[in-house]
């Protein structure tokens, strides 16, 4: 069967011999010298070849119709330019084939379909006429054939060769050519045939066609075909690799489909259970606008989403963080005042500045109805209950508690959370801990506000300001939530052990209040309530009958323990509670009544004695005070004289400020040195070294002023320092006496060793006055405002 093609779109198409026969003398002689021309498109016709055409153009139909009227000879040529509608005589090549017309059939739409054989080529010598159908006199061209040679018959073994693997490979061809082309004989023929079925050039074909050479002939088209074939097997490798795709994604389709069909059969598809569950969940809360768009657009990007790809969990997990948090989700608050005094009085003893201060936002809140939350800071020396007290307040106000501890925290993606971008990221620790608390208006503590570090990952601390300010953190904006939260609401309780560590700009949006330490009588309270009923429990002993006197929690806390908390104190409980439990479980009997004889047994001999701060000194000798991070503390203060040329010498790892103040003081006593009876040559003659003990223990700060000057004035007057008596205080080189801080711990510190006489700045008579009368009984106050005062009262006659 022939599928013939319209000679104006005529491209590859299958060609079928019909006979390889050669020419023979009487057939040569019969053929005319001038013939009517039929011009091809996008084809070539060789010799010995059947092809197909349908003929439309008016000059090809009358040139096939004069040819029918005789021999039906035609010459066919190829024309140069396939978009040329009216080739002209300079449009098409002057090198054909002569062709028989076999066949002529006439086509339903009127167009003509014939098929013609190949016979000979001929070249055109000149035209006779070009309407109203091209004819040309025409001369006939023989092939030139190579004496028998062993080389050609191997060149056409292996085109024979090429030809069979381009028909196996390519589709298109039927499989039918590959018998055709193993029962072609006739060498010229067989290169006709296969020239006229590759998909070469026209330019390439028609450069077959007019070498006359036919060794010539068969090397080009050898390497036509060489092309061929590499183009052939990429075509099949291409689509071979896409048939894998597609072969791998219809797999991947079906098993889907099969899933599915199985998920609905149990009960329907979890992913889309998920989408709906999250939309249900959604339907309860309370969003703002920004809030219920961000959700909604999520929503849409995860049902468009296959549940395999990576952001899939990422999108889930955000919604699902979205729909965790307490979006206007607030605990109500107990407007109980009394109720709450109670609760802060049973879980704290003394305090009574910090309860004042949380009562009076309790009233404000309840006559107001609403306000933002302050922002307090707890500042104290470490074990006297700041965090503790922020879990009595969140009871007291019937609020959720929840606790960031910031100690050691140098990034500061932990607060703002990171990207959501990023592989592993999670909201900051704030968010985290709203959202595990589950309300939006909790007592939120940030313990160790002091303790945040900071290196190339950020400030933290910086990160704090816009959550510890009451006008920002209305709009806290996370970087994982990337919506802004409402954290106006929350009551933030910061601790701390020392302001200087916080940066100014922090410190300045928070509320602080000074915590002190407990005095003996306020540790011995809260030993009674809280300590060891605690202990007793922890350690299984409340069944078993005990009691501490006052005067044994008195000596656990005066000779072991030397602290503003009441930690250390809490862990010498619990020893001796560990002590009576093993006896209780080796059946022993056990004390009732647990006596100072007890204590040494399982304590040990006293760590700690006050006999060295109360007895007489050698002069040169004072008692200080001092303020230090975990409370108040005595120091002393040495000085001893040589014989030398006035050098002064300062030991005992002491700070800028503290070395200033002895220079000060040294300056000071030598320009009065004749008020004190201290004589020219001894100031001259002497060298001074100034020592304070425990010299591996840093210390600082300007309240030994007033000490170091009383100890130089010791040393150079020999007079002594009086027993009991301690002092603090600031000086100037114009002899005056500056206030001091943390007054109450170093009173407290001063009861605890013992002291009776305390010298201390007339400025800070207002901070002793604020202290309790019962915790600093049995001690007199000296107040003074120049040093020499401070010599009236502390040196001995």
């Amino acid at each position: 069967m022939f599928f013939g093609q319209n000679e104006h779109e005529m491209e590859f198409m299958p060609i079928v011999p019909l006979g390889e026969d050669e020419m023979d003398d009487q057939e040569k002689n019969s053929i005319p010298s001038e013939l009517p021309i039929v011009v091809l498109r996008n084809t070539v016709l060789f010799p010995n070849v059947v092809l197909p055409i349908t003929v439309s153009r008016d000059k090809s139909v009358k040139a096939i119709a004069e040819a029918q009227k005789g021999d039906k000879w035609i010459g066919v040529v190829a024309q140069k330019d396939s978009t040329n509608d009216d080739p002209g005589t300079g449009d098409i090549y002057h090198i054909g084939t002569l062709a028989k017309v076999v066949k002529q059939i006439k086509m339903p739409d009127g167009n003509i379909t014939i098929f013609i054989m190949g016979r000979m080529r001929f070249k055109i010598d000149s035209f006779s006429q070009s309407d109203p159908y091209l004819a040309a006199k025409v001369s006939y061209l023989e092939d030139i054939y190579p004496k028998e040679d062993a080389s050609f018959d191997a060149l056409m073994s292996s085109i024979k060769d090429y030809s069979e693997k381009i028909a196996q490979m390519s589709p298109n061809i039927p499989s039918e050519a590959s018998i055709v082309l193993r029962n072609i004989e006739q060498q010229s023929f067989l290169m006709h045939f296969i020239a006229s079925n590759i998909s070469s050039k026209l330019t390439d074909k028609q450069a077959l066609l007019e070498e006359n050479d036919v060794q010539k002939r068969a090397e080009r088209l050898f390497q036509l075909l060489q092309t061929e074939l590499q183009l052939v097997e990429l075509k099949n490798e291409i689509t071979n690799k896409t048939r894998a795709d597609i072969d791998k994604q219809q797999r991947e389709y079906f098993l889907q489909q099969q899933m599915k069909s199985i998920r609905e059969e149990l009960g329907g598809d979890p992913n889309d259970r998920e989408i709906k569950d999250l939309i249900k969940r959604a339907e309860e809360k309370k969003w703002t606008e920004g809030a219920k768009e961000l959700f909604k657009k999520n929503i849409e990007k995860l049902e468009r989403m296959h549940p395999s790809t990576p952001d899939y969990s990422v999108i889930y997990n955000h919604l699902d963080l979205m729909l965790d948090l307490p979006w206007g989700t607030y605990t109500e608050d107990s407007y109980d005042l009394k109720n709450a005094q109670n609760v802060l009085d049973d879980d704290h003893y003394g305090m009574e500045k910090i309860k004042d201060r949380i009562l009076e936002y309790l009233a404000v809140l309840k006559l107001k109805g609403d306000m933002k939350s302050p922002i307090l800071c707890f500042v104290g020396p470490p074990g006297i209950g700041k965090t503790s007290l922020g879990r009595s307040i969140a009871n007291a106000i019937h609020r959720k508690y929840v606790r960031l501890s910031l100690g050691g925290l140098h990034d500061e993606s932990e607060l703002r959370g990171h990207r959501k971008t990023y592989i592993g990221a999670m909201p900051g620790r704030i968010i985290q801990s709203i959202r595990k608390i589950k309300s939006a208006n909790p007592v939120f503590i940030l313990d160790e506000i002091d303790k945040i570090g900071k290196d190339f990952r950020g400030d933290p601390s910086s990160a704090l300001l816009e959550i510890l300010d009451p006008e920002q953190n209305s709009t806290f904006y996370d970087n994982y939530l990337e919506l802004e939260f409402d954290l106006s609401k929350v009551l933030f309780i910061a601790t701390a052990n020392s302001l200087s560590e916080i940066q100014p700009a922090l410190r300045d949006r928070l509320e602080i209040i000074q915590l002190s330490g407990y005095s003996a009588e306020e540790k011995t309270e809260i030993a009674k309530r809280h300590l060891i009923p605690k202990q007793k429990e922890m350690h299984g002993l409340m069944k078993v009958p005990m009691k501490f006197a006052d005067k044994v929690i008195v000596k656990l806390i005066q000779d072991y323990t030397r602290e503003s908390g009441v930690r250390e104190l809490d862990r010498i409980i619990a020893a001796m509670m560990r002590n009576m439990a093993k006896q209780v479980a080796m059946e022993e009997v056990v004390e009732k009544q647990v006596t100072p004889e007890f204590i040494e047994t399982v304590l040990g001999k006293p760590k700690y004695t006050n006999d060295i701060y109360t007895k007489g000194h050698p002069t040169g000798v004072v008692v200080g005070l001092a303020w230090t991070s975990v409370g108040g503390d005595i120091l002393f203060i040495e000085t001893s004289l040589s014989r030398g040329k006035g050098g002064v010498t300062l030991t005992g790892n002491l700070g800028n400020v503290m070395k200033e103040s002895a220079t000060t003081a040294l300056s000071y006593l030598k320009a009065h040195a004749a008020d004190y009876g201290i004589t020219y040559e001894q100031l001259e003659e002497m060298n001074v070294h100034v020592h304070v003990p425990e010299g591996a223990v840093p210390k600082d700060g300007p309240s030994a002023g007033i000490t170091m000057f009383t100890s130089l004035a010791s040393a150079f007057t020999g007079r002594k320092v009086k027993p009991y008596f301690a002092m603090t205080g600031e000086i100037t080189l114009r002899g005056q006496v500056l206030p001091v801080g943390g007054i109450k711990e170093k009173m407290l510190a001063a009861k605890r060793a013992g002291i009776k006489d305390v010298i201390l700045p007339a400025q800070n008579e207002k901070d002793v006055e604020e202290i309790n009368k019962a915790y600093i009984k049995g001690m007199r106050f000296h107040y003074v405002t120049d040093v020499s005062q401070v010599l009236g009262l502390a040196l001995a006659k």
